[in-house]
């Protein structure tokens, strides 16, 4: 395998010569580069075995204590003036970021490898797939980066002579928290990373590549980068209905990407395109079309079992590795919430002794799997077609106890947009320790958005006039809570009932009724047969307090506020609409 790429050739050249390694090796991605990348990675301890019989194909991997999850406060958007990347992004001047970083670079591979990863982000053929490079000294992001992307010789030939890439500049530096820098350059494709061996901060395909530059090459491109899942719901008469979602965390997203359907008998089944991101674009027939980029899962293992999301579970248990679970002593994994017993005794995410009931946990709360997607059992026929599938309807959510019902539709485009922008959470106590405490995350993408969140929502305008056929906006809530502090509605796999309304509303089907706030279902709209909810909890879980949505629009108006002269006028505009219907 030969670079034939100019351009990389130098680029490569040039991060070796910063950082010094003592090798440079240009990955492959075939099977047998990986097997003999795994058994130098078990050698040298980055790896540890696990039952083959159990775990066939497994791996287990613990972080540096100090690393074990995203960095947002380590985290850059560097552009040439300040404004661009926007008033919630951390921002650093680009040639002060890297005259800063720099010296942190210099020499930081001596002794080590310098792996070469091209790779893919999106199906192999897809005229909407993009390439990226890598460059990295460790042997964790490289195997796991042959999950999560189409990674090696086939991203090469896609490259050509002449392509554009976007740059992956990583090395594990010292692991030392005030040396971790993850920078991005949208002007320049461009990411830089040190000091940091932890996912979304190393695996530099994922947030950075996929979410935070690509959002921005899409505002440029007219097409969108988004934080979203991607679902097929199919009917009993064998239509699929394709669904992109978008949820804060704790919110069920990955859940419902991967739901088991309890309706499976009577034809009502969920197909999985994707968990966590969808690059959409306008197709030919005038409708918006999404695919998956990534090609594995990163999830979150605590409270993933075989109630919350089987499907999961059985994704994981071969081909993957696991990170910062609990190591039982016989070569197995266990985390809280797996609903199964734990091992007698083991190694905890720390790499202590750990035994049932000494009091800490075994498992990080955000310690991960990496799972290929091709073994997830309800994966979609149709994840990787290189058109993607047809999004009819988009789907915000957040966790509120009191306040969304149970699902709402928008009444147009730009209202939806203006759903998505002051979509919120309420936080857990397990998350932030405050409970209630209400997050907005505008579509999800507060972290992940790579330039400034207002022109982010200009172009989520801009791209309803650019789709003649758009899907229809929805928001859903499965938390709502009686006055006893219970849920009302069951969730996980009943939540099938809801998108089964959903698809019929983008037929112009399903009963429905208008309210201030968009249409919400009549009371004999949503399948209910063989689901213990009550007439009371069915007709809280639709209720709409106009009290509750006046302090709600107080609160829109403070969120936006923030925005200043920025926020798009369309956004305001939905909001006196909004605030003209609540008062009528």
């Amino acid at each position: 395998m030969e670079i034939q790429h100019e351009g990389l050739k130098a680029w490569i050249a040039e991060a070796a010569g910063i950082t010094k390694p003592d090798r440079i090796y240009l990955c492959d991605g075939s099977a047998e580069e990986d097997a003999r990348l795994k058994k130098e990675a078990i050698a040298t301890g980055v790896f540890h075995t696990l039952d083959e019989q159990k775990w066939p194909g497994c791996l287990y991997h613990r972080s540096h204590p100090k690393d074990v999850a995203r960095t947002e406060g380590r985290t850059f958007i560097c552009t040439k003036t300040k404004r661009d990347a926007g008033p919630m992004n951390n921002w650093m001047d680009p040639a002060e970021a890297k005259a800063m970083v720099m010296p942190l670079f210099d020499g930081c591979m001596k002794g080590r490898t310098m792996y070469v990863m091209p790779y893919v982000m999106g199906p192999i053929g897809s005229p909407y797939s993009r390439v990226g490079v890598e460059v990295t000294d460790s042997l964790y992001v490289v195997i796991s980066m042959r999950i999560m992307t189409r990674m090696g010789k086939a991203a090469l030939e896609m490259l050509g002579t002449d392509k554009p890439f976007v740059k992956g500049f990583h090395s594990l530096g010292d692991l030392e928290p005030e040396n971790k820098y993850i920078l991005h350059f949208p002007e320049e494709d461009a990411i830089w990373s040190i000091g940091s061996g932890y996912g979304g901060n190393a695996l530099l395909g994922k947030k950075c590549h996929s979410l935070r530059i690509a959002s921005f090459q899409a505002k440029n491109e007219g097409w969108m980068a988004e934080h979203m899942l991607i679902l097929g719901m199919e009917a009993p008469d064998g239509e699929v209905t394709y669904m992109a979602a978008a949820f804060p965390s704790a919110c069920g997203k990955t859940n419902l990407a991967m739901l088991e359907s309890p309706l499976k008998e009577q034809g009502y089944r969920v197909w999985t395109v994707g968990d966590d991101i969808a690059w959409l674009n306008v197709g030919p027939d005038g409708r918006l079309w999404a695919m998956n980029p990534e090609n594995g899962f990163f999830g979150v293992a605590p409270g993933t079992s075989a109630n919350t999301n089987p499907n999961a579970l059985n994704t994981v248990t071969k081909n993957s590795l696991f990170t910062n679970v609990l190591q039982g002593k016989n070569g197995e994994v266990w985390w809280e919430g797996m609903d199964v017993p734990p091992p007698s005794d083991g190694t905890d995410w720390l790499g202590n002794p750990w035994t049932p009931g000494n009091g800490v946990n075994g498992a990080h709360p955000n310690s991960r799997f990496t799972a290929p997607v091709s073994q997830c059992p309800t994966l979609s026929p149709k994840w990787q077609d290189p058109q993607g599938v047809p999004i009819s309807a988009i789907i915000f959510g957040g966790r509120r106890a009191r306040l969304a019902p149970l699902v709402y539709q928008s009444y147009d485009w730009n209202h939806g947009v203006y759903v998505g922008a002051t979509m919120a959470s309420e936080q857990t106590a397990a998350a932030e320790g405050k409970v209630g405490v209400v997050r907005r995350d505008p579509m999800a993408m507060l972290p992940f958005c790579g330039y400034h969140i207002c022109d982010y929502l200009a172009h989520w305008i801009d791209m309803g006039q650019k789709i003649s056929h758009p899907p229809k906006v929805f928001h859903v809530n499965w938390f709502r809570k009686d006055a006893n502090g219970k849920f009302l509605w069951p969730g996980f796999g009943e939540n099938i009932r809801v998108l089964a309304w959903i698809a019929e509303r983008t037929k112009n089907a399903g009963k429905a009724v208008e309210t201030p706030i968009g249409y919400i279902p009549t009371k004999d709209g949503l399948m209910l047969e063989g689901v213990n909810v009550s007439d009371g909890a069915l007709e809280q879980l639709l209720a709409i307090d106009p009290a509750d949505w006046k302090q709600e629009l107080a609160e829109h108006k403070e969120f936006l506020a923030k925005f200043g002269e920025d926020l798009p006028k369309g956004i305001m505009e939905q909001y006196e609409k909004l605030v003209s219907r609540l008062e009528k």
